[in-house]
C-alpha cells in the first residue's frame, strides 16, 4: 500500500496512525479493520477521502468529500465546533449508526476531540452522499459543492463507503492547523 502516490499526506497519515492507536488503547474503537481520513490539505476538486482496509493494508475507497461552506472554496481553510456556523470540524471520529435520512443512507459520526469535534453530534453532523459532490458537479460548475459542516461523498459510492465504515471505527479529517495538532488530546494521548 503506496498511499502517498494515491495523494495522501504523508503528514495526514501519520496523525491519523497516532490517533487511531490512541484510540484503540482508549477502547474506543470498536471496528478496528478500517481507518478513514479525509486530507483537507488538498482542494477539494481531488478525491481526498481515503478508506482504508488497516488488517490488509489495502486502500478499499478514494474519493471526493466536500467541506463546509464558511470552510473555504476549493480549500478548507476555516474550522470550527459551533452548532450553526456551517463549518467542517477537524479531528477524531467514531462512527456510530445509519440510518434513511433525506441524503439517503446517511452514518452518524460523534467526535472525541475535545474542544475541536465533540459537538458534532448536536451538530447533526454525518456522513452522507450529495448529488453536488462528484466530477460532473465540478465541469458544471467549476468546483465540488461545499456543505453545512458534513463530510459529504458522491451519491454512486457513499452507501458503499458508509457500509464499510459503519459502526464503531475511526474516522479522521485532517488539516495542518497547529493550533489543532498541538491541542488534539487524540494526537496527544489522552
Amino acid at each position: 500500500m503506496d498511499l502517498e502516490n494515491d495523494g495522501l499526506n504523508e503528514q495526514a497519515f501519520e496523525y491519523a496512525w497516532r490517533g487511531y492507536h490512541n484510540m484503540l488503547k482508549k477502547g474506543l474503537i470498536r471496528k478496528k479493520s478500517v481507518l478513514t481520513i479525509c486530507d483537507f490539505s488538498q482542494p477539494s476538486y481531488s478525491p481526498r477521502m481515503y478508506v482504508i482496509d488497516v488488517r490488509h493494508k489495502k486502500l478499499l475507497y478514494r474519493t471526493y468529500v466536500a467541506h463546509g461552506q464558511n470552510s473555504g472554496e476549493d480549500y478548507a481553510t476555516s474550522f470550527s465546533n459551533d452548532p450553526d456556523s456551517y463549518k467542517s470540524s477537524l479531528g477524531f471520529y467514531v462512527t456510530k449508526r445509519t440510518y434513511i435520512g433525506r441524503n439517503g443512507l446517511s452514518l452518524r459520526i460523534s467526535g472525541v476531540d475535545t474542544g475541536y469535534n465533540d459537538r458534532a453530534a448536536k451538530r447533526n453532523i454525518v456522513l452522507h452522499g450529495s448529488s453536488y459532490v462528484n466530477p460532473q458537479y465540478m465541469s458544471d460548475f467549476g468546483t465540488i459543492g461545499t456543505s453545512q459542516g458534513c463530510p459529504a461523498m458522491p451519491t454512486g459510492i457513499s452507501p458503499k463507503v458508509i457500509r464499510a465504515v459503519r459502526n464503531g471505527s475511526c474516522l479522521f479529517i485532517y488539516h495542518p492547523t497547529q493550533e489543532y495538532l498541538e491541542g488534539s488530546v487524540v494526537i496527544n494521548g489522552y
